[in-house]
């Protein structure tokens, strides 16, 4: 057969697609599924049948299955050519069960060519303000954050002994318009403080719309076993991003208070986000998986919303 040859010859069309399955086809899976390109068939994982109901209504094909339920993630085995996998850890514990039940489902039969894998910058802790590459050791000060490195390992593991090509995506902030809790507007009308200048944190964030993108990216550009920050290009602060947020909104600026006065009033999460504080440098993103972001900043994000 000739080198330029069409391998699949005649064969039906359906037999030519890419499947590609979704692994916690939420906002950001269903963006993602959005943005493959028409012909990528496309499953999901889904654990209720409402949850199958909505997922054919977006044209994607549900999978009855539940990561807390190994048993139930037989039928993923082979199923699909990659894999994006963006389900959470348990709410509890050291490790992950729930992405070590999936990838036992996916070796038991021909593996995917690429997995992309969802994780959070949580996994560096605090670094004081300093610009964070993808070399840099992880030091995650919380369970959450354990979690999500106990998850990597896993994924990193898995794509070296199963000749798999896995790429792991950390991800800060996430906003949109259109996404449940996407932007700061809630917390500004419920008057949240922020920490005071001396006392604040550097945050990273990335739309809703280019971390999908990032995602589908990475299911072709990804590097074997690669780490890639997806984040935007800003350096804000806590504090100046939410009075970015109230400035485009029309909203009054949050009032500041020290690090003393946030932890008699602010919850354990809210602090723990108060307490680490990096910039994440993204030049992974834009050299090897080659995202042009549409949202560079938090300026253009958020005032889409309006």
């Amino acid at each position: 057969m000739p080198s330029n040859q069409n391998p699949y010859g005649a064969l039906p069309a359906r037999f030519r697609r890419q499947r590609v399955l979704i692994v916690g086809c939420g906002d950001v899976g269903t963006r993602a599924a959005a943005a493959l390109p028409p012909r990528v068939r496309v499953l999901a994982l889904a654990r209720s049948p409402d949850a199958a109901q909505a997922l054919r209504q977006r044209a994607i094909v549900p999978l009855a299955g539940d990561l807390d339920d190994p048993a139930s993630l037989q039928r993923l085995a082979g199923i699909a050519h990659r894999v994006l996998h963006l389900a959470p850890p348990p709410g509890d514990g050291e490790g992950d069960p729930r992405t070590a039940a999936l990838l036992r489902a996916l070796a038991r039969r021909s593996v995917p060519a690429a997995l992309v894998y969802g994780s959070t910058s949580g996994v560096y802790g605090d670094c004081g303000g300093a610009w964070v590459d993808e070399t840099r050791a992880v030091r995650p000060r919380t369970a959450r954050a354990r979690r999500r490195v106990a998850a990597e390992g896993r994924v990193r593991a898995f794509g070296r002994t199963a000749g798999v090509r896995a790429s792991i995506l950390r991800i800060p902030g996430i906003y949109a318009p259109d996404r449940p809790g996407g932007t700061p507007r809630d917390r500004l009308l419920r008057g949240t403080p922020v920490l005071a200048p001396e006392d604040d944190v550097f945050t990273n964030h990335i739309h809703a719309d280019d971390l999908a993108r990032a995602c589908v990216l990475a299911l072709w550009r990804g590097r074997p076993q690669r780490v890639v920050h997806v984040n935007d290009d800003s350096q804000l602060k806590m504090g100046d991003y939410f009075d970015l947020a109230a400035d485009l909104y029309g909203l009054p600026r949050p009032s500041r208070i020290g690090r003393d006065a946030a932890r008699a009033q602010l919850p354990a999460t809210l602090l723990s986000f108060m307490g680490e504080s990096r910039r994440m440098d993204n030049r992974r993103l834009k050299r090897e998986l080659r995202l042009r972001l549409r949202h560079a900043t938090p300026a253009t994000g958020l005032l889409s919303t309006q």
